[in-house]
């Protein structure tokens, strides 16, 4: 067997010139600048002398020499595109960042958010609508026990959660606190009501139980306004948070159209009863149907709506005056809380414009 060490050495290789290295100056004898195969004196008198070295890469020797006088020099990278932002004088790194789009509309902002005890308590004093307040569970001290009695005064619901839910909501040091700020005020009911008789209008209002889907809110508040209707009313608990995507779908309507939030929708239910308007709930356990003939709408009368899944609460439909629904021939037999609202406001708004 062979010893791999009494094999014959194997005649070395011509080493090959090192090529060029991009972005690398040779200088002659005359500090006159120069391609590197014509510097090597290993390549003297061979045939590549006259042909002229072939740039590698971009930032190379040859492609910053080969340019003449009649050739236009090439510019900088960063002249050939404008910058993403621009910079003004005085400021770090010569200036303060501006975005280029300087007439760019700024983006819709969400809702307002409080954090911190102190400021959502100060919120409360001052008489600010509040949406919902969140509190870290297990919190006990005097400004938890001040916040919550001043939002139980004020019929703002409070909600005890974990930390992880208030981290989820924002990022800040909360404290154990955070509050939605909601961006309409509510109206109190007994003045709405009080002001529509004193200016001699006939009530037109419309309750909602549990309407949990923001954009069924906002479509009924837009359909309710164009209706002719005079205020939402909505329990303070269990309802759809007013937000920007309830404005946005209630095309503004939320802004013209009052909306009254109270604590207890039963009382307001009696209340409203006391006052001569009628409660019509709409549900599909009624007899009878809309458009009915016996059913009169003239007068002053209040819509009750149930939430999208289970309907009206059984205790608010017992309380209710008339109870009607909406008449169906198909094989689903149900309909959307904003389609069914928007059949039952019409046929108030078509029987009162027919008596007027």
């Amino acid at each position: 067997m062979e010893n791999p060490t009494d094999r014959p050495d194997r005649p070395e290789r011509p080493q090959r010139p090192a090529r060029p290295v991009a972005g690398r100056r040779f200088y002659d004898g005359a500090n006159r600048p120069v391609t590197p195969k014509q510097f090597r004196p290993d390549r003297g008198g061979s045939e590549f002398d006259d042909r002229p070295a072939r740039p590698r890469g971009r930032g190379g020797s040859d492609n910053r020499d080969d340019f003449g006088a009649d050739r236009p020099a090439r510019p900088e990278r960063g002249d050939s595109r404008p910058p993403y932002r621009e910079r003004s004088e005085g400021g770090p790194r010569g200036g303060q960042d501006r975005p280029r789009y300087e007439n760019r509309p700024a983006q819709a902002s969400s809702i307002d958010m409080l954090f911190g005890l102190r400021p959502i308590l100060e919120a409360l004093s001052a008489g600010r609508t509040l949406e919902k307040i969140f509190l870290l569970r297990g919190t006990k001290n005097s400004l938890v026990t001040d916040i919550s009695t001043a939002a139980r005064e004020a019929g703002i619901q409070v909600q005890m959660v974990p930390v992880e839910k208030l981290d989820n909501l924002t990022r800040k040091n909360h404290q154990g606190a955070v509050a939605f700020v909601s961006p309409i005020d509510y109206a109190p009911l007994d003045n709405i009501v009080s002001g529509l008789f004193e200016e001699g209008k006939v009530p037109f209002l419309l309750l909602l139980d549990r309407i949990t889907d923001v954009r069924n809110f906002g479509a009924i508040a837009r359909t309710a306004e164009c209706l002719g209707v005079h205020a939402l009313v909505v329990p303070s608990r269990g309802a759809a948070q007013i937000n920007g995507d309830a404005l946005k779908t209630s095309a503004g309507a939320l802004n013209i159209l009052p909306v009254c939030r109270e604590v207890s929708l039963h009382e307001t239910i009696r209340f409203l009863q006391q006052s001569g308007i009628t409660v019509v709930a709409c549900t599909e356990k009624a007899d009878e149907a809309v458009g009915a003939a016996e059913v009169d709408f003239s007068g002053p009368v209040a819509v009750l709506m149930g939430s999208e899944e289970d309907g009206i609460s059984p205790d608010l439909l017992n309380l209710a005056d008339v109870k009607l629904k909406v008449p169906m021939t198909g094989q689903i037999q149900s309909l959307n809380v904003g389609v069914a609202a928007g059949i039952m406001l019409f046929e108030v708004a078509r029987q009162r414009v027919a008596q007027s």
